[in-house]
């Protein structure tokens, strides 16, 4: 029998559409993953086989073969092991609810499978919330630990959940999931800064690694030559930065020291 569920997954900060298509038939007991997985989809296989019999479902000996659409992109992390599971349940018909069909088109499962069959925390829950809300998904299924994150999102159902039964009772439908309420976000725009590199002139391409150190909270190595008394980019970011210099030593660059610039004397450090 064939299932289809849909999944989420990210390509750089946007996320794009997987489809989960589980086909379970007679034959070799054998468990295959295609479409570009990488290896930590593929070794969802034992994640999701062991998460289905700790959650007291026979796994049966089967050949399961699981394509994720599109095939052509790679897909990575452990985001697939919750719609994987789900799609060989509803193949097995260990899930039935004669509105299961139009479920499934309208839900994005997203989450990682402990062996317990607990859902875990992943990442990159906003962008991914984002994207299926443009396609126009009524409700997005996901670890609890994330529902913070995605409760900022308005216009889609943010349905956190801790384990797979609880996913097994709400398809079935035995179960309703609380839905997340929605969290306010504000933004405070009226932040005043003591230094800003709008006051240095020039010097572009030292502001952009500086700005992109302080955003990701990276060191920052500054080297300049003695003969420069003042350096406006390094100045700016004083506060912020561990200043790094490079020592002079019979004329080549050694000895790597922290120390603070002292702006009076022109060689020596």
């Amino acid at each position: 029998m064939l299932a289809i569920t849909k999944s989420m997954a990210l390509q750089g900060l946007d996320g794009y559409l997987v489809a989960i298509q589980v086909d379970i038939s007679n034959g070799m007991p054998d468990f295959q993953i295609v479409g570009l997985p990488d290896t930590s989809v593929k070794e969802s296989k034992e994640r999701v086989k062991t998460a289905i019999r700790n959650s007291n479902i026979e796994f049966l000996s089967r050949r399961i073969v699981v394509n994720l659409s599109p095939a052509n992109t790679r897909k990575e992390g452990s985001t697939f092991d919750l719609p994987i599971a789900v799609g060989i349940l509803i193949a097995n018909r260990n899930i039935r609810n004669s509105n299961l069909e139009k479920i499934l088109e309208e839900t994005i499962f997203i989450g990682e499978l402990s062996l317990n069959g607990k859902i875990e925390k992943t990442k990159g829950i906003l962008p991914i919330c984002i994207e299926a809300k443009k396609l126009g998904m009524k409700r997005i299924i996901l670890p609890k630990q994330n529902a913070k994150e995605a409760s900022i999102l308005k216009g889609i159902d943010i349905l956190p959940v801790n384990t797979l039964k609880e996913v097994i009772s709400y398809l079935n439908g035995k179960k309703e999931i609380e839905k997340e309420e929605s969290t306010d976000v504000s933004l405070n725009h009226n932040v005043v800064y003591e230094f800003d590199f709008s006051e240095v002139k020039g010097q572009e391409s030292v502001k952009r690694a500086l700005e992109v150190a302080a955003a990701g909270g990276h060191n920052c190595l500054l080297i300049r030559l003695t003969r420069f008394r003042k350096n406006d980019v390094s100045e700016k970011i004083a506060n912020y930065f561990t200043r790094y210099e490079i020592r002079r030593s019979t004329g080549s660059y050694q000895n790597l020291q922290y120390t603070r610039i002292n702006w009076s004397r022109r060689t020596t450090y």
